[in-house]
């Protein structure tokens, strides 16, 4: 005690508080002034020992808080996970069931208890009647086509080329099965999660969507954008052996699907100096089929995306698991 109170009063006052008699130079306004600064440093104000102890009182309050806040957040987002595993995906799962029926309804092919095979007749033309096709599409094969188109021989003019392609030998468009094949799977994804089934992770879920988004995205790249093949190949291909008459050796065609269309081209090989090119020109129409499958496929990705996000922000929380909250948790 004696070793601080003589740098806060004045050495004079020590004698003060041993002897019990006030010293002639110290006024007892001094005195009362000195005592109430003490008492401001011992019981508070800026910088002082009271102070600092509150400061740490209240950090260790807002630490507390902030603990709350985080349990009470980490609560709720474990409440909200349970209620989409239990009732949100389920609920996805029945939506994206009913949407992709109703495009396998409209598939031109036996496809999840459809009608089955479609026909429709569809023309292909280009501008100064340089092609002509008129199309028979009966489910995913052309069963008949009369072909008519004009190309330029060298020291020629234009040369008329015919032929055409019977219901004996039809010229399989492969895109439409595989875009009904991927269809199918998707479907079947879906339907081998039971309804009742009770999702207990993330991970479950995410690996059913998963699957169902890679099923739709083969079956909508089947038809958005077509195998390319080169003029070898759709020379040797098994379709050119549908055409009646065969067509000259430096000719081939090609029917395929791109999009909402179908389109039918024609190639011919020139030898020019050495050098093999090939020109092309085609024809195209809509399909209105393709068009309304192509939208409900878009559909049902933007849905199982939208779902699949969601599912992915609680799968960060690795200790989310459906039972997982404690029994006062669980009263709410």
């Amino acid at each position: 005690f004696r070793s601080w109170i003589p740098s806060f009063f004045g050495g004079s006052l020590v004698s003060f508080f041993c002897s019990g008699k006030v010293p002639e130079r110290v006024s007892f306004k001094e005195i009362f002034n000195k005592i109430r600064k003490m008492s401001n440093w011992i019981y508070g104000g800026t910088g002082t020992l009271l102070s600092r102890r509150s400061a740490l009182s209240v950090n260790s309050m807002k630490r507390k808080r902030r603990k709350m806040a985080a349990e009470e957040e980490t609560h709720n987002l474990q409440i909200e996970f349970e209620w989409i595993l239990h009732e949100e995906v389920h609920a996805v799962l029945k939506q994206l069931h009913t949407i992709l029926v109703e495009c396998a309804r409209r598939f031109p092919v036996p496809l999840y208890d459809n009608e089955g095979k479609k026909q429709d007749k569809f023309v292909l033309t280009v501008p100064q009647d340089q092609l002509k096709c008129v199309v028979t599409l009966t489910g995913d094969a052309i069963t008949h086509a009369d072909i008519s188109f004009k190309i330029q021989r060298q020291q020629q003019s234009h040369q008329n080329q015919r032929t055409s392609i019977n219901q004996d030998s039809p010229w399989k468009l492969q895109q439409v099965q595989d875009a009904a094949n991927h269809l199918q799977q998707a479907i079947n994804h879906i339907d081998n999660v039971d309804e009742n089934y009770t999702f207990k992770t993330s991970d479950e879920v995410l690996h059913v969507l998963g699957n169902i988004l890679g099923a739709l995205q083969r079956g909508r790249t089947s038809l958005v954008i077509p195998k390319k093949k080169s003029i070898d190949e759709l020379m040797k291909s098994r379709n050119m052996k549908s055409l009646s008459p065969n067509l000259p050796e430096d000719l081939a065609i090609s029917f395929y699907l791109q999009s909402h269309k179908l389109i039918f081209a024609v190639y011919q090989l020139t030898n020019i100096q050495g050098t093999m090119k090939f020109d092309s020109y085609q024809g195209e129409c809509s399909v209105p089929w393709l068009n309304d499958v192509l939208v409900l496929f878009t559909v049902s990705l933007q849905l199982c995306q939208q779902l699949k996000d969601k599912i992915s922000v609680f799968s960060q929380y690795k200790d989310f698991t459906v039972g997982s909250r404690s029994v006062s948790a669980l009263s709410y």
